[in-house]
């Protein structure tokens, strides 16, 4: 690992941030990565403290999510250079409580980013909701007056629905980083 670290900008963390079981999580390798530390030091640092990490600020996957994610992210299979040990995802408060463990300038410094993206995509989550409850309040004002404004309801819906998750596509793309 080089010894200055390059400031990571906060939306390539917010990629970087998964949804599993339903929490917004980021994997050990990504934060290890953003900590400037190696995963193997950021795990130890973890089973030194793990009275610091109940189950709703980390937790490992299992076989059957860490497969989901290596096949989204082409890692190396077990045996070949890759993990010998699931994964740990921590949620925004581990990953919070990581820079009190690892307590290096760089994971302080990561871990208000890492903060921030969480912040920004709760935002944005948060914003679209209310959004959504506005505009089937003015839906339902508007039901029944007119075929076109069922139209127009129809194609705003199919605006606001979220795409469906695709996983990324694997290979080299030149030009893009």
């Amino acid at each position: 690992m080089a010894k200055k670290q390059a400031i990571i900008p906060v939306e390539r963390i917010e990629k970087a941030i998964l949804i599993i079981r339903g929490q917004r999580v980021m994997l050990d390798s990504d934060l290890a990565e953003l900590y400037g530390i190696t995963t193997k030091r950021l795990n130890e640092g973890v089973r030194r403290n793990v009275d610091r990490f109940p189950d709703d600020f980390m937790f490992q996957l299992t076989e059957e999510e860490y497969t989901v994610l290596r096949s989204q992210f082409a890692t190396s299979k077990k045996g070949r250079g890759g993990r010998r040990f699931m994964p740990y995802v921590f949620t925004e408060h581990g990953a919070v409580m990581l820079a009190s463990v690892i307590n290096t300038p760089i994971a302080v410094n990561a871990s208000i980013r890492v903060v921030r993206a969480f912040v920004r995509l709760r935002y944005f989550l948060a914003s679209r909701k209310e959004f959504a409850s506005r505009f089937a309040a003015l839906e339902k004002k508007y039901e029944g007056h007119d075929e076109k404004f069922k139209l127009v309801f129809e194609a705003i819906r199919r605006l606001m629905a979220l795409p469906e998750p695709r996983p990324k596509p694997i290979g080299f793309k030149p030009g893009k980083k």
